[in-house]
């Protein structure tokens, strides 16, 4: 029986059982920090810099298609081999791959906007040393998903999953509001600020997890094998018999998209994701063009850090005020996520000032604060315990999917007509809601600890 609490997508007050220690939470925490702090980060100056490199916005936003695509195929792989390796090592192999990608990320623009190197070489060069990230970054966020999945109750599930969700929320309000203070001059270089910093965060970051997090064994790698004994934390073993997904030691089975239980949430979920990646894939230029800064790049990261931070607050917004107050179950959270999206999205359309430009982009960002935490949860309950690893692999790779063309898709459309690019993606939204609301499992029935 789903009590209130449990039909909630943030329980009002947690379950007995398993639990993840707020020290280990923290970290956790931290590393999903660091890297979301730095993308945004990167975001809000990559329209200045391709302005500065006087390459069209299309080709910047291409500039990503590979480390999407890689982020795509490798994000299952490394989610299947932290079930036999351990999630800490994946999780350090996921900050390596972001502190290298950064850094050489940072080297070839320094040169590139020195003039040392083509405007065609600085992007390719880029593009190849951000695909690092793609392939290698991609083992962190299904490793610390599934290290949180695996070591908490069904109701405590979400609530754990919502809180590393918002990490990421947090981050994007961290990037941007850094980010113009990064640019450490008022010349083209300075622009490489960001990526020199929060290389550097990300080597705090490992050496913090390194030394702070215990090594862990896998404790599905098989049959969902006992798992407190590699922590001595304290914590009741696990052998079986209190597992409620896995009394009968099945083996877990590899996981694909199109996994009946998986299949409404991956549908919902790379249609709500190419809205939003579109609508990223725009903010940075639309805030440009609307400004007049095309001709002072230098001085475009400073409206748009602006712009992407009032975004971010208000996914904290969503995921840290209305989920809870509202006590919304993933369903919930994603059909009225996807409505409100696309309220903001035709206000950020429309806008022609810097404040009509962040609120519309704030209330679209609200809108996907709900549905992307939904999408999580909705995704990682349709399945059993001991499938965590493969469910959050599937759940990576359908979001990093809809970056793989849909941002240069957005601008490109942008670029032509501001209707067809804005109508694509309020259009996308309005199928999400439809389908969603025909297909995606009832919360009762979805938070039920089953029995």
């Amino acid at each position: 029986m789903a009590d209130r609490d449990s039909s909630t997508l943030l329980p009002a007050s947690p379950p007995t059982g398993r639990s993840i220690s707020r020290g280990r939470m923290m970290l956790l925490f931290a590393v999903m920090l660091v890297t979301a702090a730095g993308n945004t980060a990167m975001q809000s100056v990559m329209p200045s810099i391709g302005t500065a490199l006087q390459v069209d916005d299309v080709w910047i936003s291409l500039a990503y298609t590979w480390s999407a695509l890689l982020w795509v195929i490798c994000a299952p792989i490394w989610a299947r081999r932290s079930d036999r390796r351990g999630r800490k090592a994946m999780m350090a192999l996921g900050l390596i791959g972001f502190i290298t990608s950064f850094s050489l990320c940072g080297i070839v623009l320094w040169f590139g906007l020195g003039g040392a190197l083509t405007a065609l070489w600085t992007l390719l060069l880029f593009a190849l040393f951000r695909a690092l990230y793609g392939g290698f970054g991609s083992a962190a966020p299904p490793a610390v998903q599934a290290y949180v999945a695996s070591r908490t109750s069904r109701a405590e599930r979400t609530q754990s999953l919502s809180l590393i969700a918002s990490s990421f929320g947090l981050g994007t309000v961290i990037g941007p509001a850094l980010a113009p203070i990064l640019v450490f001059s008022s010349s083209p270089q300075g622009l490489v600020g960001p990526f020199v910093v929060f290389a550097g965060a990300g080597v705090l970051a490992l050496v913090v997890l390194r030394l702070r997090l215990p090594n862990d064994e896998p404790q599905f790698a098989a049959r969902g094998l006992t798992y407190d004994a590699p922590y001595g934390s304290g914590s009741s073993s696990s052998h079986g018999t209190d597992d409620d997904d896995d009394e009968d030691g099945e083996q877990p089975k590899r996981l694909g998209w199109w996994e009946p239980r998986l299949r409404p949430w991956v549908i919902a979920g790379l249609l709500g994701g190419h809205a939003h990646a579109m609508v990223l894939g725009i903010a940075g230029f639309l805030v440009l063009d609307r400004l007049g800064l095309r001709e002072t790049p230098a001085e475009g990261a400073g409206p748009v850090g602006i712009v992407l931070m009032c975004g971010a607050i208000a996914t904290l917004l969503a995921q840290w005020g209305v989920i809870p107050r509202l006590q919304l179950g993933p369903r919930a959270a994603t059909l009225s996520g996807v409505a409100i999206a696309a309220f903001g999205i035709v206000i950020f359309g429309v806008a022609r000032d810097l404040h009509a430009i962040a609120l519309g982009y704030a209330i679209a960002s609200l809108g996907f604060g709900l549905f992307r935490p939904g999408f999580n949860a909705g995704a990682s309950l349709a399945v059993r315990r001991n499938e965590q690893g493969e469910a959050s692999g599937v759940v990576a790779s359908a979001t990093g999917a809809a970056f793989v063309a849909a941002p240069a898709i957005g601008v490109w459309l942008y670029g032509h007509s501001d209707w067809l690019g804005f109508g694509l993606i309020v259009s996308l939204c309005a199928v999400v809601f439809v389908y969603g609301w025909r297909t995606l499992q009832a919360d009762e029935d979805a938070t039920r600890e089953r029995r």
